[in-house]
């Protein structure tokens, strides 16, 4: 397993966010996480770079516990690509300076040979014409793709997506998608917090789902969506399908 979360718990507070979570990702494997607004998808895609430290349990990463800060820190997050929500670029950098800041700062790629990788990569995600502008220069969808370009970088081993498509305008959304199923298809580990559910048909292995801090269930995508076990998960993909 490349990745594995055993009895995770996490509280902010009063509210406890994520409750005895057990989930596992193999190598190659695309899983996805859906659920009702507040059900702590987020929180647990940042426990796993560590963004959020959580209050007991634990979490594996290629056999390894998280490292807790420092270098090793900075290693696992550049193994472990995430797209956010919103873009997280450097405003004050070009497009193809933000792609290149990590390679060259983190794994200290010589600048002339990141700069060649980051423009096959901006290729790749359909923006190497947009490398000398800025971030606002640029549309949602095309800033969340060099955001997907800057993750793929790093020549990460795994990418989390935590709901990359939810601030973008409806036509934006496909142009981002495109991009994730392609990498799917090539065989990238991928774990993806989402309400896209025509994405997760195509291209999920497992679907999870996610309510109140707990998951309510972990099942093969053919089965979540065909016969999904729990009231919940029935009562939830029934008010999402019907639109």
């Amino acid at each position: 397993m490349l990745l594995t979360l055993e009895d995770v718990n996490k509280r902010f507070g009063d509210l406890h966010v994520l409750r005895a979570v057990n989930l596992s990702l193999d190598r190659g494997e695309v899983l996805v996480i859906v659920g009702p607004s507040g059900g702590g998808k987020s929180t647990l895609c940042r426990t796993i770079n560590r963004l959020e430290a959580i209050d007991s349990g634990r979490i594996l990463f290629d056999g390894r516990p998280l490292p807790a800060e420092g270098r090793e820190l900075a290693r696992h997050r550049a193994d472990v690509g995430m797209v956010f929500q919103s873009f997280n670029l450097f405003a004050h950098k070009t497009v193809l300076q933000n792609v290149t800041l990590g390679p060259v700062n983190v794994r200290k790629v010589p600048k002339a040979q990141a700069e060649a990788q980051a423009m096959e990569l901006l290729e790749r995600v359909g923006i190497h014409s947009q490398a000398h502008k800025h971030p606002a220069q640029l549309s949602g969808g095309q800033q969340q793709r060099v955001a997907i370009a800057r993750a793929l970088a790093m020549d990460p081993i795994a990418m989390l997506f935590d709901e990359p498509t939810s601030a973008l305008d409806p036509e934006m959304i496909n142009e981002v998608l495109d991009v994730m199923v392609s990498l799917a298809q090539d065989g990238m580990t991928m774990m993806v917090v989402t309400h896209e559910m025509g994405f997760a048909r195509k291209v999920a292995h497992r679907v999870i789902f996610m309510d109140k801090g707990e998951i309510v269930e972990d099942a093969p995508k053919e089965d979540f969506f065909g016969r999904p076990r729990s009231e919940r998960a029935q009562l939830f993909l029934s008010k999402i399908l019907q639109h």
